[in-house]
């Protein structure tokens, strides 16, 4: 039996597939008499549209992430999916007039009416490899392509079996693309590193229709046509059972692609599924774990030894953790082995922001430079109402800690939350000059989008109701509203909390925050009996401040974690030399020190923002690094993006 797996656009062209990688293992292992290949056909679409058109990287990653809340990367491909070169063409540019620049109308709609010809070209070349079974994952802008590449596999070869998973194919969504598209044979549901063989083995022995339906999560066909889901499975696999990827061929044919003059290629690793925190407390917009929440991660041994027979093996240490949160064990099991490695990686993480300076330091010496702590906002009331378990305090600290350890750290602005108010804001929009020395968000602050999977999208009593699937399936799929329900995993719903005023307050404020980031700073040099602080920010007319006095130094190393002034009182006159010290005394400290920009307030709490004089410097150097690398992104095309922006890969 042949096996071919296919990775269509827009699949991110700096990573192998993981759920692919993880697949072609599975089944080299687990099926006897099968080989397995890997064709990526996201590689070859660098090299077939820059042979016709002008487009470079910006272009790819703003289809494969930037755009999903906008969808302009699945209706590129619809086009192929209907075979009409000018499939919603009106539709579409109606409805994103005024949401995107005219050169990037120009460029989608060029590039919808020329993908046919690459669809039919990927497989005319899949035919010709002769395989039994093609399989196709599909994860965010991805499922247009698969779904047009499978109909042309099926029309050229109604022999060769389709089948399709990741993260599109989850749950309700999965039924949704097997009921509507007749050329998909089967769809696996959820994780597929038992369905799958399991699959092929059937196939393989020709084993009756009921022995299908044993298979969990698996869409199949009963007398030819009718479409029938089995139940999906009553939990997730056991993490004994995630096999390490085999990613031949990635970086041969990388190497030979134009796009590798476009990206610094990146190994992907798994050391975890699930959210350790959302089982307790899922963010109530979160809806990136899909069916299965509950957190299981490979043991300590297992997962440093795959770290490093991948870095060895492909001579990459370049990674991306895809972890949807850190296993805290891994703190002091696996990072102190690649400390002691002598491996010189260098990995991007998602992590709590709640982490201590330690445990941060502790990721910067293992090379996990690049963290998403998911802060999403500042203010504590906010934060409450997504049920994130953080003040606003602690997310500035985790800004000024990573800024004092080397740490990058990649976070977005969320507004738009049932409940909140523009004074929930305004305290923030306030002080936000202040910080424009540790790390802004990625971009402005966007509105929340309603994700299938999450609190939002299954209890209507958290603020949302009568949800429709977002605009853009309108005018992608040739679906009836309610077939799109089951399919969208984003969905419309009436804008909830702050309103436009307050929108463009805190965005302009954010702005402003990118704009000087670069030449802003603050830091601070423990002296012993004195505590210096220099300051280089436009809003504040000093350059520095030398704090002497026993009380306000002992004060201000209590704030490196974040206090009430009672607290602050309690603890800094716990010192005999400082007991006539009062509460007030504290407070007319906390207010100069705010009102310089030394701390910050929210709730009642208090934290100073000025990281110790150490890695600031080359932490700048680093960000106006990536800065230069990108083009800045346009407001009213870009304001989708989310903490999602990188996401993890799913697996089929």
């Amino acid at each position: 039996m042949r096996v071919l797996l296919l990775n269509m656009p827009w699949s991110p062209i700096d990573l192998p597939s993981l759920a692919l990688g993880i697949l072609k293992r599975s089944v080299d292992e687990r099926v006897a008499g099968a080989t397995c290949d890997v064709l990526h056909a996201n590689l070859d679409f660098t090299d077939w549209i820059t042979r016709r058109t002008e487009f470079s990287a910006e272009d790819y990653e703003y289809y494969a992430l930037s755009s999903y809340f906008l969808g302009c990367g699945d209706w590129v491909f619809s086009s192929a999916l209907y075979d009409d070169p000018a499939w919603k063409e009106a539709e579409f540019t109606r409805a994103m007039s005024g949401r995107l620049r005219t050169k990037r109308m120009r460029v989608t709609r060029d590039l919808h009416a020329a993908v046919p010809q690459f669809v039919e070209e990927v497989a005319r070349r899949v035919v010709d490899l002769a395989p039994d079974v093609v399989g196709l994952t599909s994860t965010f802008q991805q499922n247009t392509a698969a779904l047009a590449a499978a109909r042309h596999i099926k029309r050229l070869a109604p022999h060769i079996v389709t089948v399709m998973g990741g993260a599109n194919c989850d749950a309700e969504q999965g039924a949704a693309v097997h009921r509507n598209f007749p050329f998909v044979d089967f769809v696996i549901r959820g994780e597929g590193e038992d369905a799958f063989p399991r699959l092929l083995e059937a196939l393989r022995d020709g084993a009756p229709t009921a022995a299908l339906t044993d298979i969990a999560g698996l869409c199949h066909r009963t007398h030819g046509t009718d479409s029938v889901a089995n139940p999906m499975p009553t939990g997730p696999l056991p993490p004994a059972a995630i096999l390490p990827p085999d990613y031949s061929g990635y970086f041969e044919r990388l190497a030979g692609s134009v796009a590798r003059n476009w990206v610094e290629p990146k190994l992907v690793v798994e050391g975890a599924r699930g959210c350790w925190w959302g089982e307790k407390h899922h963010c109530t917009f979160c809806g990136l774990n899909g069916s299965f929440m509950e957190f299981r991660s490979k043991t300590p041994d297992i997962f440093y030894q795959e770290i490093m027979d991948l870095a060895e093996r492909h001579r990459v240490l370049d990674m991306y953790v895809v972890d949807n949160i850190l296993d805290m064990r891994y703190l002091s099991t696996v990072l102190p082995r690649i400390i002691d490695s002598g491996y010189d990686l260098r990995m991007h993480i998602e992590i709590k922001a709640n982490m201590r300076r330690p445990q941060l330091q502790t990721l910067a010496d293992a090379g996990l430079i690049y963290v998403q702590p998911g802060i999403e906002s500042l203010n504590s009331r906010v934060l409450d109402l997504m049920d994130k378990g953080v003040s606003g305090c602690q997310n500035v600290r985790m800004l000024r800690d990573a800024a004092e350890t080397g740490l990058s750290v990649s976070w977005n602005y969320l507004h738009g939350f049932p409940g909140e108010t523009a004074d929930d804001y305004a305290p923030v929009i306030r002080q936000l000059p202040a910080l424009e020395h540790l790390n802004p968000p990625v971009d402005l602050s966007a509105r929340i989008a309603i994700e299938r999977f999450s609190p939002y999208f299954d209890r209507r009593e958290l603020g949302f109701s009568g949800l429709r699937p977002e605009e853009h399936y309108l005018f992608t799929y040739d679906l009836p509203e309610e077939e799109l329900h089951d399919l969208a995993y984003v969905f419309q719903a009436p804008e909830r909390g702050i309103g436009e005023p307050t929108v463009t307050q805190l965005n302009e404020g954010i702005a402003a925050w990118k704009k000087h980031h670069t030449d802003a700073r603050l830091t601070h040099t423990d002296l012993g009996d004195r505590i210096m602080l220099v300051s280089r920010r436009r809003s504040f007319a000093w350059h520095a401040l030398c704090l002497t006095d026993p009380f306000a130094v002992a004060v201000f190393r209590l704030l490196d974690q974040p206090h009430t002034p009672t607290a602050l009182h309690r603890k800094a006159t716990a010192d005999p030399a400082s007991a006539q010290h009062t509460l007030q005394d504290v407070q007319d400290l906390l207010d100069e020190w705010t009102t310089l920009g030394v701390t910050f307030t929210d709730a009642g709490q208090y934290v100073h923002i000025a990281p110790a004089a150490v890695n600031q410097e080359l932490l700048r150097l680093d960000y106006m690094r990536h800065a230069h690398a990108r083009p800045s992104p346009d407001p009213a095309e870009e304001h989708a993006a989310q903490d999602r922006a990188v996401p993890a890969p799913a697996l089929p």
